[in-house]
């Protein structure tokens, strides 16, 4: 898939865990999981829009296009 999630490499950077991300966005665990890992295939714009401004980040540092 050319598109990778880099959410995990965010939340290091940012020194948030999982648990502390997902109460401030309001986001069950296990879905923010899914996200983390890249196994979705589609995010909603106001849960990625809820994750930048927790993380104080833009939607490219989160998203990356790979060509295959």
């Amino acid at each position: 898939m050319p598109i990778i999630l880099r959410l995990d490499r965010v939340m290091a950077d940012r020194k948030m865990s999982l648990n502390e991300l997902s109460e401030r966005v309001g986001i069950a665990n296990v879905n923010l999981s899914k996200i983390k890992t890249g196994k979705v295939s589609a995010i909603r714009f106001s849960t990625l829009e809820a994750i930048c401004r927790e993380l104080d980040c833009q939607p490219g540092d989160i998203l990356e296009y790979v060509r295959e």
